[in-house]
């Protein structure tokens, strides 16, 4: 995921970094990775599991990366074990498959694939996947019980039925299937299914696991299973994915390396089990699963200085591949040797190659200045994806400012970017309302007291201001008070508007932005106050609400939607103005709970309509859409 830069150009020299993972190591993990790779070679087929735990963004998926290229270096040519990779992602199948028997068809397929390839262990194979069908056969007729319960038809049977008749025809299924076949289809199509009847006895269970093992000593090879981004997952589908792997667990020629966070887990555990209070027992859950828990390590101030400035040659346009390769190669060792006291640098890299392009060697220079900053820094704290974000933004502010003709230092773009993406949003209103208030755009205010940490003197500073970071940060080079910084925030109108000339608002709307922006949940008590200011204003503060909406992720119940739907139940155009924005959301986004939210308006009818017939929207998105158009619930 972050270990590597997959650059996309857009507008002018710029560029953005994906979140691809990689086999190759910009964060000094090698080490661990080489480590993990040497647990499963010394494992010799014996089970393993490998727990990789982080919290979201800090390299998971990196570490998994380097630990099959690892695997595959480290493997001797005279070693017969040979690795078969599966990898998983959890996330892709959220709300379109059962987790479960997805990742069993992942499985299922690759383990096909490869004995047909080695023309080895094909009817092992065959079994196998019987017993997988048979498996997400006793999950899908459970179902007509529970729709007969709620009065919904059920659906979605006939594609897994007809695979097991299938094997029932043509001899391939036991007796004992055969019998549990017919009573399970008989009991779903009499709508008499109960709730308590156990299709997967222990037995079928056992059976399964058996046949897995025999399947992979048919075949000859060690299956190495990848499981990636439940960071991403609904708990459902986490606690899914997690039982899967519990049913293939601890099997010879068997190595699970899974990757989650483990808080996330903790939290999907309690939400499974009714509200759990036990943390041990929440903890156990997980511990269970894995033998070898491995933290992925935090990465310091070198770390976030030298990945930061990997990401600035790759980007760079001047240097050729091989330069760049030469580079990387001399920051990564100098990292593996930062605990003896190298320090890996502007200097550090100067030394390896000293023709360096200007451009370059002032990007290099941004990044020692922000690297202290952004390892200790709330919201950021050294988390290689959110570093990356941030170096994502200035690059497109960059963009904007070229694309408009605004003449922007990328040093002061920075410091700017960082204090806005760290500090509560009434202290970012503020600078920027004195910037707007001063007639050369210069936040003279700040003066005194860059003065003052430059000199290292005491420093009283007001309510909001008076944080660790908000010192470090007005030491932080260039000095922005003597700056004229309107065409920054100009490029950068996502926390604060630039607000000049007649666009200026009242104290009493800046007042109500900034309540809104903070206290988004409260917004209804402030709807009088917000219908007496002027339209003009009107817009401009909904304007702004929807600037800071715009980059969230998931569309259910966000705070920042109570404020705009206050100023949408103000004037119908403001309504409108929401929906057309809310049609706009990548249709993945969207979750069913925001139907209700949204539902009395009279706007919603033209929403619902859009995601009713869009292909992207989810189906429990729709059948909440459909609930509310049945009862009558949906504004006309």
């Amino acid at each position: 995921m972050l270990g590597h830069a997959t650059l996309r150009k857009v507008q002018g020299d710029e560029v953005v970094w994906s979140d691809n993972e990689t086999d190759r190591d910009l964060l000094n993990f090698q080490g661990v990775a080489d480590t993990v790779a040497e647990f499963i070679l010394q494992a010799n087929g014996a089970p393993i599991s490998v727990g990789v735990s982080g919290a979201w963004g800090v390299g998971k998926s990196t570490m998994i990366q380097l630990t099959r290229a690892a695997l595959e270096e480290k493997r001797h040519a005279d070693d017969p074990t040979e690795f078969v990779f599966v990898e998983f992602n959890a996330w892709l199948y959220q709300g379109y498959d059962d987790a479960r028997a997805a990742l069993l068809d992942v499985i299922a397929a690759k383990l096909e694939a490869i004995a047909e390839e080695r023309k080895s262990g094909t009817d092992k194979v065959k079994e196998f996947m019987r017993r997988v069908r048979w498996l997400r056969l006793a999950k899908l007729v459970a179902l007509p019980a529970a729709a007969v319960a709620l009065g919904i038809p059920p659906v979605g049977l006939g594609g897994e039925i007809a695979e097991v008749v299938r094997d029932v025809r043509d001899g391939a299924a036991d007796g004992e299937q055969i019998e549990s076949v017919g009573s399970a289809l008989a009991a779903a199509g009499a709508g008499l299914l109960k709730p308590g009847l156990e299709m997967s006895p222990p037995k079928e269970i056992q059976a399964l696991r058996d046949s897995f093992e025999e399947t992979l000593e048919a075949i000859g090879v060690t299956l190495v299973v990848l499981i990636d981004d439940l960071d991403r997952c609904l708990p459902e589908t986490a606690i899914s994915t997690l039982e899967a792997i519990r049913l293939l667990l601890f099997l010879q020629n068997t190595a699970f390396v899974i990757a989650a966070d483990d808080e996330m887990i903790k939290r999907a555990v309690k939400k499974h089990f009714g509200g759990l209070d036990d943390d041990e027992l929440v903890t156990n859950y997980f511990d269970k699963l894995i033998q070898v828990p491995i933290k992925v390590p935090a990465l310091g101030i070198q770390e976030v200085r030298a990945y930061m400035m990997m990401l600035f040659i790759d980007d760079s346009t001047e240097l050729d591949i091989a330069s760049k390769n030469t580079l990387r190669t001399a920051i990564a060792a100098g990292l593996r040797g930062s605990w003896k006291g190298v320090r890996v640098d502007g200097a550090f890299v100067s030394q390896v190659d000293d023709q360096l392009p200007a451009a370059l060697v002032t990007r290099l220079e941004t990044a020692e200045r922000l690297a202290p900053l952004m390892t200790g820094a709330t919201h950021i704290v050294g988390n290689p994806r959110l570093i990356k974000r941030f170096l994502n933004a200035l690059s497109i502010r960059m963009s904007i400012a070229r694309a408009q003709g605004v003449d922007v230092d990328e040093a002061v773009l920075a410091k700017l970017l960082l204090f806005e993406r760290v500090v509560e949003a009434p202290v970012f209103v503020e600078l920027a309302t004195k910037v707007n208030e001063d007639p050369d755009g210069r936040p003279t205010f700040l003066g005194p007291w860059e003065a003052a940490v430059a000199a290292g003197a005491e420093l009283e500073l007001p309510k909001g201001w008076d944080t660790a970071f908000a010192r470090d940060w007005l030491g932080l080079e260039p000095e922005l008070a003597g700056i004229d910084l309107r065409g920054a925030l100009y490029v950068g109108r996502e926390q604060a508007p630039l607000v000049t000339g007649s666009d200026k608002l009242s104290a009493a709307a800046v007042e109500l932005l900034t309540a809104l922006t903070e206290y988004p949940r409260e917004a209804p008590r402030m709807k009088d106050d917000l219908a007496a200011l002027p339209s003009v204003e009107q817009g401009f503060i909904l304007d702004r609400l929807l600037a800071i909406a715009r980059p969230i992720q998931s569309w259910g119940s966000p705070p920042i939607l109570d404020a705009c739907l206050t100023m949408a139940s103000i004037d119908p155009a403001w309504g409108q103005k929401l929906a057309r924005f809310l049609v706009e959301r990548p249709q993945t986004q969207i979750s069913a709970s925001v139907v209700p939210k949204i539902a009395g308006q009279e706007w919603s009818s033209s929403v619902f309509g859009v995601w009713k017939q869009a292909e992207g929207i989810k189906a429990p998105v729709k059948n909440a859409i459909a609930e509310r158009s049945g009862s009558g619930n949906l504004a006309k």
